[in-house]
Protein backbone atom coordinates (compact mmCIF):
# COMPACT_ATOMS: atom_id res chain seq x y z
CA UNK A 1 0.00 0.00 0.00
CA UNK A 2 2.76 2.46 0.94
CA UNK A 3 4.63 1.55 -2.23
CA UNK A 4 1.54 2.32 -4.32
CA UNK A 5 1.07 5.68 -2.62
CA UNK A 6 4.70 6.65 -3.24
CA UNK A 7 4.43 5.60 -6.90
CA UNK A 8 1.16 7.48 -7.32
CA UNK A 9 2.66 10.66 -5.80
CA UNK A 10 5.71 10.34 -8.03
CA UNK A 11 3.56 9.97 -11.15
CA UNK A 12 1.37 12.89 -10.14
CA UNK A 13 4.38 15.13 -9.52
CA UNK A 14 5.89 13.94 -12.80
CA UNK A 15 2.77 14.86 -14.75
CA UNK A 16 2.71 18.28 -13.11
CA UNK A 17 6.34 18.84 -14.08
CA UNK A 18 5.60 17.83 -17.69
CA UNK A 19 2.72 20.32 -17.82
CA UNK A 20 4.89 23.01 -16.22
CA UNK A 21 7.57 22.48 -18.86
CA UNK A 22 4.95 22.67 -21.63
CA UNK A 23 3.63 25.99 -20.31
CA UNK A 24 7.18 27.31 -19.89
CA UNK A 25 7.92 26.45 -23.52
CA UNK A 26 4.91 28.52 -24.58
CA UNK A 27 6.03 31.35 -22.32
CA UNK A 28 9.43 31.52 -24.03
CA UNK A 29 7.72 32.07 -27.38
CA UNK A 30 5.95 35.14 -25.95
CA UNK A 31 8.96 36.88 -24.38
CA UNK A 32 9.66 39.09 -27.41
CA UNK A 33 6.46 41.03 -26.80
CA UNK A 34 6.45 40.52 -23.02
CA UNK A 35 7.79 43.93 -21.92
CA UNK A 36 5.19 45.91 -23.86
CA UNK A 37 2.40 43.60 -22.68
CA UNK A 38 3.53 44.01 -19.04
CA UNK A 39 3.19 47.78 -19.27
CA UNK A 40 -0.25 47.50 -20.83
CA UNK A 41 -1.39 44.96 -18.24
CA UNK A 42 -0.30 47.17 -15.34
CA UNK A 43 -1.99 50.21 -16.86
CA UNK A 44 -5.32 48.55 -17.67
CA UNK A 45 -5.36 46.59 -14.40
CA UNK A 46 -4.92 49.78 -12.37
CA UNK A 47 -7.53 51.54 -14.53
CA UNK A 48 -9.98 48.67 -13.98
CA UNK A 49 -9.52 48.77 -10.21
CA UNK A 50 -9.98 52.52 -10.10
CA UNK A 51 -13.13 52.47 -12.22
CA UNK A 52 -14.56 49.54 -10.26
CA UNK A 53 -13.87 51.32 -6.99
CA UNK A 54 -11.70 48.46 -5.84
CA UNK A 55 -8.48 50.43 -5.58
CA UNK A 56 -9.13 53.61 -3.57
CA UNK A 57 -6.27 56.01 -3.26
CA UNK A 58 -6.13 56.27 0.55
CA UNK A 59 -3.09 54.66 2.22
CA UNK A 60 -5.35 52.45 4.34
CA UNK A 61 -7.24 51.14 1.30
CA UNK A 62 -4.04 50.48 -0.61
CA UNK A 63 -3.12 47.85 2.00
CA UNK A 64 -6.19 45.75 1.28
CA UNK A 65 -5.08 42.46 -0.27
CA UNK A 66 -5.81 42.10 -3.98
CA UNK A 67 -6.57 38.45 -4.58
CA UNK A 68 -6.84 36.69 -7.92
CA UNK A 69 -9.45 33.96 -7.54
CA UNK A 70 -10.30 31.17 -9.98
CA UNK A 71 -13.88 31.64 -11.20
CA UNK A 72 -15.08 28.27 -9.87
CA UNK A 73 -14.45 29.51 -6.32
CA UNK A 74 -16.61 32.67 -6.47
CA UNK A 75 -19.37 31.56 -4.09
CA UNK A 76 -17.29 29.92 -1.36
CA UNK A 77 -14.78 32.77 -1.54
CA UNK A 78 -17.49 35.37 -0.93
CA UNK A 79 -18.71 33.45 2.13
CA UNK A 80 -15.16 32.99 3.40
CA UNK A 81 -14.30 36.66 2.87
CA UNK A 82 -17.45 37.72 4.74
CA UNK A 83 -16.54 35.63 7.79
CA UNK A 84 -12.90 36.77 7.61
CA UNK A 85 -13.95 40.43 7.57
CA UNK A 86 -16.26 39.89 10.55
CA UNK A 87 -13.42 38.32 12.54
CA UNK A 88 -10.59 40.68 11.54
CA UNK A 89 -12.20 43.86 10.06
CA UNK A 90 -9.94 43.28 7.04
CA UNK A 91 -11.61 43.73 3.66
CA UNK A 92 -10.39 41.88 0.58
CA UNK A 93 -10.33 42.91 -3.08
CA UNK A 94 -11.03 39.76 -5.14
CA UNK A 95 -10.75 39.57 -8.93
CA UNK A 96 -12.53 36.53 -10.43
CA UNK A 97 -11.61 35.00 -13.77
CA UNK A 98 -10.02 31.87 -15.23
CA UNK A 99 -6.81 30.48 -13.77
CA UNK A 100 -4.98 30.89 -17.06
CA UNK A 101 -5.99 34.54 -17.37
CA UNK A 102 -4.91 35.29 -13.80
CA UNK A 103 -1.58 33.56 -14.35
CA UNK A 104 -0.94 35.61 -17.50
CA UNK A 105 -1.84 38.84 -15.69
CA UNK A 106 0.50 38.04 -12.79
CA UNK A 107 3.39 37.25 -15.11
CA UNK A 108 2.77 40.53 -16.90
CA UNK A 109 2.98 42.54 -13.68
CA UNK A 110 -0.61 42.84 -12.40
CA UNK A 111 -0.38 43.79 -8.70
CA UNK A 112 -1.95 40.76 -7.00
CA UNK A 113 -1.00 39.79 -3.45
CA UNK A 114 -2.41 36.26 -3.40
CA UNK A 115 -3.36 33.81 -6.17
CA UNK A 116 -6.07 31.18 -5.68
CA UNK A 117 -5.82 28.94 -8.74
CA UNK A 118 -7.94 26.04 -9.91
CA UNK A 119 -4.88 23.89 -10.52
CA UNK A 120 -1.45 23.14 -9.06
CA UNK A 121 0.50 23.87 -12.22
CA UNK A 122 0.38 27.64 -12.48
CA UNK A 123 1.16 28.38 -8.80
CA UNK A 124 4.08 25.95 -9.13
CA UNK A 125 5.25 27.84 -12.22
CA UNK A 126 5.11 31.18 -10.42
CA UNK A 127 7.11 29.69 -7.55
CA UNK A 128 9.70 28.30 -9.97
CA UNK A 129 9.92 31.67 -11.71
CA UNK A 130 10.57 33.47 -8.42
CA UNK A 131 7.25 35.35 -8.48
CA UNK A 132 5.63 33.58 -5.53
CA UNK A 133 6.22 31.65 -2.35
CA UNK A 134 5.80 27.88 -2.19
CA UNK A 135 2.19 26.95 -3.09
CA UNK A 136 -0.24 25.19 -0.76
CA UNK A 137 -3.42 23.24 -1.53
CA UNK A 138 -6.61 24.95 -0.36
CA UNK A 139 -9.40 22.98 -2.10
CA UNK A 140 -10.28 19.88 -4.10
CA UNK A 141 -13.25 20.18 -6.46
CA UNK A 142 -15.38 17.96 -8.68
CA UNK A 143 -16.77 18.34 -12.20
CA UNK A 144 -20.47 17.98 -12.98
CA UNK A 145 -22.67 18.29 -16.04
CA UNK A 146 -25.38 20.82 -15.16
CA UNK A 147 -28.58 21.44 -17.13
CA UNK A 148 -31.60 23.69 -16.69
CA UNK A 149 -33.71 20.91 -18.25
CA UNK A 150 -34.96 18.80 -15.36
CA UNK A 151 -36.66 16.51 -17.86
CA UNK A 152 -33.19 15.60 -19.11
CA UNK A 153 -32.20 14.37 -15.65
CA UNK A 154 -35.30 12.18 -15.62
CA UNK A 155 -34.67 10.80 -19.10
CA UNK A 156 -30.90 10.19 -18.80
CA UNK A 157 -29.31 7.93 -16.20
CA UNK A 158 -25.74 9.20 -16.58
CA UNK A 159 -23.88 12.21 -17.89
CA UNK A 160 -22.83 10.09 -20.88
CA UNK A 161 -26.50 9.49 -21.74
CA UNK A 162 -27.18 13.19 -21.30
CA UNK A 163 -24.51 14.49 -23.69
CA UNK A 164 -25.67 12.00 -26.34
CA UNK A 165 -29.34 12.89 -25.89
CA UNK A 166 -31.28 14.50 -28.74
CA UNK A 167 -32.36 17.11 -26.17
CA UNK A 168 -28.77 18.35 -26.00
CA UNK A 169 -27.63 20.24 -29.08
CA UNK A 170 -25.00 22.45 -27.45
CA UNK A 171 -22.80 21.90 -24.40
CA UNK A 172 -20.98 24.66 -22.54
CA UNK A 173 -17.51 24.39 -21.07
CA UNK A 174 -14.77 26.65 -19.83
CA UNK A 175 -11.88 27.02 -22.25
CA UNK A 176 -9.77 23.91 -21.59
CA UNK A 177 -6.57 25.81 -22.43
CA UNK A 178 -7.00 28.32 -19.61
CA UNK A 179 -9.53 26.79 -17.19
CA UNK A 180 -8.76 23.53 -15.32
CA UNK A 181 -12.45 22.59 -14.97
CA UNK A 182 -12.80 22.86 -18.74
CA UNK A 183 -9.76 20.66 -19.21
CA UNK A 184 -11.13 18.09 -16.75
CA UNK A 185 -14.44 17.90 -18.62
CA UNK A 186 -12.68 17.36 -21.93
CA UNK A 187 -10.54 14.65 -20.32
CA UNK A 188 -13.69 12.83 -19.17
CA UNK A 189 -15.11 12.93 -22.70
CA UNK A 190 -11.88 11.53 -24.12
CA UNK A 191 -11.68 8.77 -21.49
CA UNK A 192 -15.20 7.67 -22.44
CA UNK A 193 -14.47 7.78 -26.18
CA UNK A 194 -17.05 10.55 -26.66
CA UNK A 195 -14.81 13.45 -27.62
CA UNK A 196 -14.97 13.03 -31.40
CA UNK A 197 -18.74 12.65 -31.23
CA UNK A 198 -19.38 15.55 -28.85
CA UNK A 199 -16.74 18.13 -29.79
CA UNK A 200 -18.96 19.72 -32.47
CA UNK A 201 -21.54 20.48 -29.75
CA UNK A 202 -19.06 22.32 -27.50
CA UNK A 203 -19.37 26.05 -26.79
CA UNK A 204 -16.50 27.58 -24.80
CA UNK A 205 -16.57 30.37 -22.24
CA UNK A 206 -13.59 32.18 -20.77
CA UNK A 207 -14.22 30.72 -17.32
CA UNK A 208 -16.24 28.00 -15.62
CA UNK A 209 -18.56 30.69 -14.23
CA UNK A 210 -19.32 31.84 -17.77
CA UNK A 211 -19.89 28.24 -18.88
CA UNK A 212 -22.45 27.80 -16.09
CA UNK A 213 -24.19 31.04 -17.09
CA UNK A 214 -24.44 29.79 -20.68
CA UNK A 215 -26.52 26.87 -19.42
CA UNK A 216 -28.44 28.83 -16.80
CA UNK A 217 -29.53 31.37 -19.42
CA UNK A 218 -30.37 28.45 -21.76
CA UNK A 219 -27.91 29.64 -24.40
CA UNK A 220 -26.73 26.01 -24.30
CA UNK A 221 -28.56 22.87 -23.12
CA UNK A 222 -26.01 21.79 -20.51
CA UNK A 223 -22.55 22.74 -19.27
CA UNK A 224 -19.58 21.08 -17.65
CA UNK A 225 -18.85 23.09 -14.51
CA UNK A 226 -17.78 22.87 -10.88
CA UNK A 227 -20.05 21.14 -8.37
CA UNK A 228 -20.20 24.43 -6.44
CA UNK A 229 -22.38 25.97 -9.16
CA UNK A 230 -24.81 23.05 -9.07
CA UNK A 231 -25.17 23.50 -5.29
CA UNK A 232 -25.85 27.25 -5.55
CA UNK A 233 -29.28 28.89 -5.50
CA UNK A 234 -29.21 29.21 -9.29
CA UNK A 235 -27.93 25.66 -9.62
CA UNK A 236 -30.92 24.25 -7.74
CA UNK A 237 -33.17 25.61 -10.50
CA UNK A 238 -31.85 22.81 -12.71
CA UNK A 239 -30.20 19.45 -12.05
CA UNK A 240 -26.81 17.86 -12.49
CA UNK A 241 -24.93 14.64 -13.18
CA UNK A 242 -21.70 13.82 -11.38
CA UNK A 243 -18.78 13.18 -13.76
CA UNK A 244 -16.56 10.67 -11.89
CA UNK A 245 -14.50 10.07 -15.02
CA UNK A 246 -13.18 13.64 -14.74
CA UNK A 247 -10.18 13.93 -12.42
CA UNK A 248 -10.64 15.81 -9.16
CA UNK A 249 -9.48 19.39 -9.61
CA UNK A 250 -6.78 20.03 -7.01
CA UNK A 251 -6.55 23.76 -6.34
CA UNK A 252 -3.41 25.45 -5.06
CA UNK A 253 -2.77 28.98 -3.83
CA UNK A 254 0.38 31.02 -3.39
CA UNK A 255 1.41 34.28 -1.76
CA UNK A 256 2.89 36.48 -4.45
CA UNK A 257 5.99 38.65 -4.01
CA UNK A 258 3.89 41.79 -3.66
CA UNK A 259 2.02 40.28 -0.71
CA UNK A 260 4.97 38.86 1.23
CA UNK A 261 5.13 41.73 3.71
CA UNK A 262 1.37 42.28 3.97
CA UNK A 263 0.15 41.00 7.35
CA UNK A 264 -3.45 40.88 6.10
CA UNK A 265 -2.42 38.53 3.28
CA UNK A 266 -0.70 36.21 5.76
CA UNK A 267 -3.76 36.15 8.00
CA UNK A 268 -6.09 35.32 5.13
CA UNK A 269 -3.80 32.60 3.74
CA UNK A 270 -3.82 30.92 7.16
CA UNK A 271 -7.57 31.37 7.53
CA UNK A 272 -8.13 29.78 4.11
CA UNK A 273 -6.93 26.38 5.36
CA UNK A 274 -8.56 26.53 8.80
CA UNK A 275 -11.18 24.12 10.14
CA UNK A 276 -13.74 26.92 10.12
CA UNK A 277 -13.27 27.50 6.40
CA UNK A 278 -13.35 23.75 5.70
CA UNK A 279 -17.03 23.78 6.71
CA UNK A 280 -17.77 26.53 4.19
CA UNK A 281 -15.93 24.74 1.42
CA UNK A 282 -17.77 21.50 2.17
CA UNK A 283 -21.11 23.30 1.72
CA UNK A 284 -20.10 23.98 -1.89
CA UNK A 285 -18.80 20.50 -2.62
CA UNK A 286 -15.11 21.09 -1.98
CA UNK A 287 -12.77 19.12 0.23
Amino acid sequence: MHGFQKTHCFLQEGSILIEIEAIQAKNKQKRARGMHQRRLTKFFFALFLLVAGLFPLSPEASEKPIIGVAANFIMPFNDIARVFEQKTSIRLNPIFTSTGSLYAQIRNGAPYDLFLAADQIRPALLFREGLAEKPFIYARGKVVLWTPKKVLCSAARTWQDAVLSTMVEQIGSANPDTAPYGAAGVEALKREGLWNVIRKKMVYGQSVAQAFQYAHSRAVDASFCALSFALSTQGREGCHFMVPEAPDVIQAACVLKRGESNTAVRKFAEFLVSAEVAKIKKKYGYR
